[in-house]
Protein backbone atom coordinates (compact mmCIF):
# COMPACT_ATOMS: atom_id res chain seq x y z
CA UNK A 1 0.00 0.00 0.00
CA UNK A 2 3.11 2.47 0.95
CA UNK A 3 4.80 1.94 -2.14
CA UNK A 4 1.29 2.57 -4.39
CA UNK A 5 1.42 5.75 -2.50
CA UNK A 6 4.74 6.64 -2.97
CA UNK A 7 4.63 5.95 -6.60
CA UNK A 8 1.46 7.58 -7.48
CA UNK A 9 3.41 10.88 -5.62
CA UNK A 10 6.28 10.16 -7.72
CA UNK A 11 4.61 10.16 -10.73
CA UNK A 12 2.09 13.38 -9.36
CA UNK A 13 5.60 15.68 -9.11
CA UNK A 14 7.05 14.55 -12.20
CA UNK A 15 4.06 15.43 -14.34
CA UNK A 16 3.74 18.70 -12.49
CA UNK A 17 7.60 19.72 -13.18
CA UNK A 18 7.00 18.63 -17.23
CA UNK A 19 3.48 20.87 -17.00
CA UNK A 20 6.07 23.68 -15.98
CA UNK A 21 8.47 22.94 -18.81
CA UNK A 22 5.58 22.99 -21.86
CA UNK A 23 4.11 26.27 -21.20
CA UNK A 24 3.57 28.06 -24.37
CA UNK A 25 4.55 32.12 -24.21
CA UNK A 26 0.80 32.76 -23.68
CA UNK A 27 0.50 31.56 -20.22
CA UNK A 28 2.16 33.73 -17.81
CA UNK A 29 3.68 32.73 -14.36
CA UNK A 30 1.02 33.19 -11.34
CA UNK A 31 2.32 35.29 -9.05
CA UNK A 32 3.75 34.17 -5.13
CA UNK A 33 1.33 32.90 -2.52
CA UNK A 34 3.15 35.61 -0.08
CA UNK A 35 1.67 38.64 -2.42
CA UNK A 36 -1.57 40.28 -1.40
CA UNK A 37 -4.91 39.75 -2.67
CA UNK A 38 -4.22 43.60 -4.02
CA UNK A 39 -1.45 42.49 -5.44
CA UNK A 40 -2.77 39.83 -7.16
CA UNK A 41 -5.61 42.11 -8.87
CA UNK A 42 -3.22 44.63 -10.05
CA UNK A 43 -1.78 41.89 -11.99
CA UNK A 44 -4.84 40.78 -13.43
CA UNK A 45 -5.53 43.80 -14.47
CA UNK A 46 -2.28 44.44 -15.92
CA UNK A 47 -2.44 41.38 -18.26
CA UNK A 48 -5.59 42.21 -19.64
CA UNK A 49 -4.84 45.61 -20.55
CA UNK A 50 -1.21 43.85 -21.71
CA UNK A 51 -3.50 41.63 -23.62
CA UNK A 52 -6.18 44.13 -25.04
CA UNK A 53 -3.52 46.73 -26.42
CA UNK A 54 -1.67 43.80 -28.13
CA UNK A 55 -4.50 42.58 -30.18
CA UNK A 56 -5.98 45.82 -30.74
CA UNK A 57 -5.28 46.37 -34.44
CA UNK A 58 -6.01 42.75 -35.33
CA UNK A 59 -9.07 40.81 -36.47
CA UNK A 60 -9.33 39.19 -33.08
CA UNK A 61 -11.16 42.22 -31.50
CA UNK A 62 -13.31 41.76 -33.58
CA UNK A 63 -13.93 38.50 -32.47
CA UNK A 64 -13.10 39.54 -28.74
CA UNK A 65 -16.29 41.80 -28.54
CA UNK A 66 -18.59 38.49 -29.15
CA UNK A 67 -19.72 36.72 -26.12
CA UNK A 68 -18.26 33.52 -25.15
CA UNK A 69 -20.69 30.93 -25.11
CA UNK A 70 -20.04 27.55 -22.99
CA UNK A 71 -18.98 25.48 -26.53
CA UNK A 72 -16.52 28.19 -27.02
CA UNK A 73 -15.21 27.86 -23.85
CA UNK A 74 -15.14 23.63 -24.43
CA UNK A 75 -13.38 24.20 -27.46
CA UNK A 76 -10.76 26.66 -26.88
CA UNK A 77 -9.63 24.76 -23.41
CA UNK A 78 -9.59 21.67 -25.10
CA UNK A 79 -7.34 23.00 -27.47
CA UNK A 80 -5.48 24.27 -25.31
CA UNK A 81 -5.23 20.90 -23.10
CA UNK A 82 -4.22 18.75 -26.53
CA UNK A 83 -1.36 20.84 -27.53
CA UNK A 84 0.72 21.10 -23.77
CA UNK A 85 -0.61 17.73 -22.24
CA UNK A 86 0.66 14.46 -23.58
CA UNK A 87 -2.40 12.39 -24.16
CA UNK A 88 -0.65 9.21 -25.42
CA UNK A 89 -1.71 7.52 -22.28
CA UNK A 90 -4.82 7.90 -22.31
CA UNK A 91 -5.68 6.27 -25.94
CA UNK A 92 -5.60 3.00 -23.61
CA UNK A 93 -8.04 4.67 -21.31
CA UNK A 94 -9.53 7.38 -22.54
CA UNK A 95 -11.32 7.95 -19.17
CA UNK A 96 -8.25 8.79 -16.98
CA UNK A 97 -7.60 11.77 -19.31
CA UNK A 98 -10.75 14.04 -19.98
CA UNK A 99 -12.12 17.67 -20.33
CA UNK A 100 -15.28 18.58 -19.01
CA UNK A 101 -17.82 21.34 -18.34
CA UNK A 102 -17.94 22.55 -14.77
CA UNK A 103 -19.88 25.45 -13.50
CA UNK A 104 -21.14 28.33 -14.85
CA UNK A 105 -21.55 31.51 -13.49
CA UNK A 106 -22.85 35.01 -14.66
CA UNK A 107 -19.18 36.33 -15.98
CA UNK A 108 -17.59 32.80 -16.33
CA UNK A 109 -17.51 29.55 -17.17
CA UNK A 110 -15.65 27.12 -15.47
CA UNK A 111 -14.13 23.69 -17.61
CA UNK A 112 -12.18 21.22 -16.25
CA UNK A 113 -9.31 19.25 -17.26
CA UNK A 114 -8.45 15.96 -15.61
CA UNK A 115 -4.87 14.44 -15.62
CA UNK A 116 -3.86 10.71 -16.25
CA UNK A 117 -2.12 11.45 -12.37
CA UNK A 118 -5.22 12.46 -10.70
CA UNK A 119 -4.51 16.11 -10.87
CA UNK A 120 -7.51 18.73 -11.88
CA UNK A 121 -7.15 22.15 -13.96
CA UNK A 122 -9.85 24.10 -13.83
CA UNK A 123 -10.36 27.06 -16.19
CA UNK A 124 -12.21 29.67 -15.09
CA UNK A 125 -12.74 31.80 -18.35
CA UNK A 126 -14.00 35.27 -18.71
CA UNK A 127 -17.37 35.22 -20.49
CA UNK A 128 -16.67 39.12 -21.72
CA UNK A 129 -13.17 39.00 -22.67
CA UNK A 130 -11.96 34.99 -23.07
CA UNK A 131 -9.01 35.58 -20.39
CA UNK A 132 -9.05 32.39 -18.75
CA UNK A 133 -6.84 31.59 -15.64
CA UNK A 134 -5.99 28.47 -14.69
CA UNK A 135 -5.89 26.51 -11.41
CA UNK A 136 -4.29 22.97 -10.83
CA UNK A 137 -5.41 20.96 -7.90
CA UNK A 138 -4.10 17.54 -6.98
CA UNK A 139 -6.77 16.45 -4.53
CA UNK A 140 -4.40 13.61 -3.07
CA UNK A 141 -2.06 15.59 -1.64
CA UNK A 142 -4.38 18.72 -1.10
CA UNK A 143 -2.53 21.31 -3.33
CA UNK A 144 -4.20 23.96 -5.04
CA UNK A 145 -1.96 26.80 -7.24
CA UNK A 146 -2.67 29.50 -9.67
CA UNK A 147 -0.61 28.77 -12.72
CA UNK A 148 -1.40 31.66 -14.88
CA UNK A 149 -3.67 32.71 -17.65
CA UNK A 150 -4.23 32.00 -21.42
CA UNK A 151 -6.37 34.25 -23.92
CA UNK A 152 -8.82 31.65 -25.26
CA UNK A 153 -9.12 33.23 -28.36
CA UNK A 154 -5.40 32.03 -28.96
CA UNK A 155 -7.09 28.23 -28.80
CA UNK A 156 -9.82 28.82 -30.86
CA UNK A 157 -10.37 27.66 -34.76
CA UNK A 158 -10.33 30.09 -36.99
CA UNK A 159 -13.33 30.17 -39.12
Amino acid sequence: MKRNIVITCALIVLLLCSCGQNKSDATQVAPSSTETNDSLAANRDSLNTDSTAATADTDSTKVAKQKITADMAYEGVDNYCHSEYDWSIAKENPSIMYVTMGEETASEYQVIFRSYTGAFVYFYVDKSSGSTRMVESVPSLEVENEIGTINLFDYLKKK
